[in-house]
């Protein structure tokens, strides 16, 4: 459908079932990308545990599944916030497939939230490290590749309607949402030369495994009860539901492609209707 046959696309944070990299990694295997499915791979310290990372094994299933559709597709364990292995993953890309076309930055923390006269400072840096950081240091370095093959390329952050709105309990996602969005556009005015395309895509909320703990959080602190909390999203929302991992997948796809070719720089909703501005 768009023609994105034999591109080599990275995923970041694309190791848990139900996720939004997962399907992503699922829609672009089956346009017929080499496709490289990465994620922490290990729990580290209380911040990043085996409930909120994808492990090793998980990734692994991950890419089988997008074998079963046709794709050529490796793991790669990749802490984000880490240069050194950030270059590794580039690296390790480059001898599997021979270059690097696409890169989706969706490796986010979106669980650490706390009052803000109680966030803590190691959440915070956690979050930022992650959520922004872990984009810089991946686009950098996809971006040094695109570069050197002189074919352009398309990198794309998954952002937030935290990237348009505030959300209470959520300084440092909203914080690095909001900085995503502004690094999106800088990249795409400084890389554009190179015919480098850089976008961002804002979904509202989905039930992903993380959208699960979300619901439970903020159900709780509004005092709602769990269907009540997600029925007030679907009456805000003017189509009526919430977001599927499918619709942020399409969106990827979609802005990945030559059908995207003069859109650059752009923080795309994909929301519904919900998020207007």
């Amino acid at each position: 459908m768009y023609q994105l046959q034999g591109k080599v696309a990275i995923v970041t944070g694309s190791g848990r079932h139900k996720g939004i990299g997962e399907a992503i990694v699922l829609r672009l295997a089956a346009e017929g990308c080499r496709v490289v499915v990465s994620d922490l791979g290990q729990p580290k310290g209380e911040e990043f545990s085996a409930e909120h990372i994808g492990t090793t094994a998980e990734m692994e299933e991950i890419a089988e599944a997008a074998r079963r559709v046709g794709a050529q597709v490796i793991a790669v364990p990749c802490d984000v916030r880490i240069e050194a292995q950030v270059e590794n993953l580039i690296a390790q890309t480059v001898e599997a497939f021979g270059a690097v076309d696409i890169l989706v930055n969706n490796a986010g923390v979106g669980y650490l939230m706390e009052p803000f006269v109680e966030f803590k400072e190691s959440s915070w840096d956690a979050v930022l490290d992650v959520n922004l950081k872990g984009a810089f240091l991946c686009s950098k370095h996809a971006a040094r590749q695109m570069i050197r093959q002189s074919t352009g390329g398309s990198i794309i952050n998954i952002a937030s309607q935290a990237a348009k709105s505030g959300f209470p309990y959520a300084a440092a996602y909203t914080a690095s949402k909001h900085g995503l969005v502004g690094l999106t556009r800088s990249n795409a005015v400084e890389l554009g030369r190179y015919k480098i395309r850089v976008n961002a895509v804002c979904p509202n909320h989905i039930t992903t495994g993380l959208g699960h703990w979300q619901n439970q959080f903020f159900s709780e602190k509004f005092g709602l009860d769990y269907e009540t909390y997600l029925q007030g999203i679907r009456e805000r929302n003017p189509l009526g539901r919430t977001g599927m991992v499918e619709d942020i997948a399409n969106a990827v796809a979609f802005l990945a492609s030559d059908q995207a070719s003069y859109i650059t720089g752009e923080a795309m909703n994909v929301s519904g209707g919900e998020e207007y501005h």
